[in-house]
């Protein structure tokens, strides 16, 4: 018996279109292969545009995040995927990227060490190797910027106190919080962390520029020394 042919999205029913399920329902009621379907636009002679969309989620343990850290080049490496898709696909994720960014710096001010997690995330998250930053913050906690120190190696970057200092005093800042990444995933802070942050914050008494927290980034999850009364 002739196998069948997969049906075409064309050919579903009304309410299982993502397009016209977005307009009937609101975009909450899309899935995210749906969305990315809608990105897509079409598939491939087996699949519907949402099957390649589900295949390129499951592919990236259904993470957008793992989704984003794809270049344009290794989406184009799924079949279906020209560059023209690959290209909507990244740029509709950096938007999301700095739509997440964008909340946090109309609040401006840190409140807490998530409040540091969402500002830090889009430049911290699926890094392959450490990279050590430093926010900088006004007397009232409000963001003034954030500055890269370093990039290391897989398991170790180097961060300059001096270097860090300079910064914040160049900026004006009254505290500082550091930040780095496990690319590991492992969340632990090693002890040579414990020992550095020691040093910052020694080092930030003497002139008079508070260091609040640590964070260390791994797999869209944070530690924070403070919360842990690490510092």
């Amino acid at each position: 018996m002739e196998e069948t042919k997969k049906k075409s999205i064309k050919h579903w029913d009304e309410m299982d279109k993502p397009r016209e399920k977005l307009l009937a329902k609101g975009k909450d009621a899309l899935s995210d292969s749906e969305l990315l379907g809608i990105l897509l636009g079409s598939g491939t002679r087996d699949l519907s545009a949402v099957e390649l969309a589900r295949e390129i989620l499951t592919n990236n343990n259904s993470n957008l995040n793992s989704l984003a850290a794809l270049s344009v080049a290794d989406l184009m490496k799924y079949k279906g995927i020209g560059e023209a898709k690959a290209i909507t696909i990244t740029a509709a994720l950096e938007l999301g990227r700095r739509r997440r960014e964008s909340e946090v710096l109309q609040k401006r001010k840190i409140t807490s060490s998530h409040d540091i997690f969402e500002y830090m995330l889009p430049v911290m998250d699926n890094k392959p190797y450490e990279e050590f930053w430093v926010v900088l913050l006004t007397r009232s906690n409000s963001i003034i910027s954030r500055e890269m120190i370093s990039i290391g190696s897989l398991t170790a970057s180097l961060a300059d106190p001096r270097k860090i200092y300079k910064l914040a005093i160049e900026k004006l800042a009254a505290a500082i919080i550091l930040c780095h990444n496990h690319p590991s995933g492992n969340l632990k802070p090693s002890e040579s962390d414990i020992q550095l942050t020691k040093k910052l914050k020694e080092g930030g008494l003497l002139l008079d520029i508070s260091v609040l927290d640590h964070l260390i980034f791994g797999e869209n999850a944070y530690f924070s020394f403070a919360d842990t009364g690490l510092i």
